[in-house]
């Protein structure tokens, strides 16, 4: 039996270690005035961020369609996947999840399951990580969706601003409370856990990366720790700096720079942490933060 995993650009998957698990990555779409770029593809993410402060009208995105992700799975069924399961971005933020519940039920060759992370860049990334490990030894569907939903309640993303300018732009925030926050100084710090999204205000970006590191502490003893950031790798330097004494073991921390499908709303300059908990449960064998070190260096 040999179950493929999917994912969309949205997981944040270093390439390296999707290649290594098998995983199947379909880009969203950034449209940048007339011209349409594929995530990942037709476009880097440092070349957006650079642009994005300047482009003369706001990026939007996009999905693929249900076309697009049949196709991907009717190319999968003929490599020989006798079954796939499709991870995708929380609905709360895309509706990929939805092309993709369309897709497979016109897919005939081969079994699809859908399923949400209720979760975003590498917190989502993770969620398919696992259920990607878990078809690699062999598991069942019913064992690779419980590997899924396991890493789903056990991950937590949180992430503060550098600028609510670009909430404003993309219009996740209306401008009369973008003026009052711009004015007063005031820093969003976003969190998401099992679909659900908060955010809290924070007068400086310093005090946002001091509380970054209060809400991780409050989820140890942790599996894994990861930086994200929104090509603000400088800043994310920092971030590590100030919560050493929480990274599990001795490993190097992954660090991913954020999908633009993402900084269309967040910006330039925003920082993270995704980390996943050990949920109370014991660790047994190697940690995902040793698989993961594994399959970049190896």
């Amino acid at each position: 039996m040999t179950i493929k995993i999917v994912a969309d650009s949205c997981c944040d998957i270093p390439p390296e270690i999707a290649a290594r698990l098998g995983i199947t990555i379909v880009p969203l779409f950034i449209n940048i005035g007339q011209q349409s770029y594929k995530d990942g593809v037709t476009i880097t993410r440092e070349e957006f961020y650079r642009g994005l402060p300047s482009f003369p009208t706001h990026p939007t995105t996009a999905t693929p369609g249900p076309d697009a992700l049949k196709q991907v799975y009717e190319q999968l069924a003929q490599q020989g996947a006798d079954e796939i399961l499709s991870i995708h971005i929380s609905h709360k933020l895309s509706n990929t999840v939805d092309s993709a519940r369309i897709a497979a039920a016109e897919t005939t060759s081969v079994p699809v399951t859908v399923i949400d992370s209720r979760q975003l860049s590498l917190g989502f990334g993770f969620v398919v990580i696992a259920a990607a490990e878990a078809a690699a030894q062999g598991k069942t569907m019913q064992e690779v969706l419980q590997a899924a939903e396991d890493r789903i309640q056990c991950t937590y993303t949180f992430a503060v601003l550098d600028t609510i300018e670009f909430l404003r732009r993309s219009g996740r925030m209306n401008l009369a409370v973008a003026s009052i926050a711009s004015l007063l100084k005031i820093k969003p710090l976003l969190k998401m856990y099992n679909g659900e999204t908060e955010a809290e205000r924070v007068r400086t970006f310093s005090r946002g990366m001091d509380r970054l590191v209060e809400l991780v502490a409050h989820n140890a003893p942790l599996q894994v720790l990861a930086l994200v950031h929104t090509n603000a790798p400088e800043a994310a330097q920092k971030l590590r700096q100030r919560a050493l004494h929480l990274f599990p073991d001795h490993h190097e921390p992954l660090s991913v720079n954020v999908t633009p499908v993402l900084g269309v709303h967040l910006g330039p300059g925003a920082v993270g942490f995704v980390c996943v908990s050990s949920c109370g449960r014991p660790l047994e064998g190697p940690t995902l933060m040793d698989n993961l070190q594994n399959l970049i260096y190896s």
